[in-house]
Formats: structure tokens, C-alpha cells, sequence
């Protein structure tokens, strides 16, 4: 569960629309160093995604 709600937090950081009372709940639940690896994977991910479409759409 407390994956979920960290990929969550990462979800709407790179949206950018949360509320300031729903961060403050996730600084004390979630543990930084989740959050940092969830972040580091979901930009790979992104930029895999990105370089992907990018060649099929130059192809």
C-alpha cells in the first residue's frame, strides 16, 4: 500500500497540482528514499516513452 500511495505523490509532483495539506500528510508517511527511487524510475520511464514515440513518429 504504501508503494502505491508514493507513486502516487510522484504521479501528481510531475503534474504539479496538489494540495498543501495533502503533501504535508506524505512528508510524514512516506519514507524519502521511496520516493526518490519511485521519481528516479517514472523519469526513466518518461524518457524511454519519449525517445519511443519520437522514433516511431520520424519513421
Amino acid at each position: 500500500m504504501k508503494l502505491l500511495q508514493t507513486v502516487r505523490a510522484v504521479a501528481w509532483s510531475f503534474i504539479g497540482i496538489r494540495k498543501n495539506s495533502e503533501y504535508q500528510q506524505d512528508l510524514g508517511k512516506l519514507d524519502p528514499l521511496h520516493i526518490i527511487v519511485v521519481a528516479l524510475v517514472a523519469v526513466a520511464l518518461f524518457v524511454v516513452g519519449m525517445i519511443l514515440l519520437v522514433n516511431w513518429i520520424v519513421k
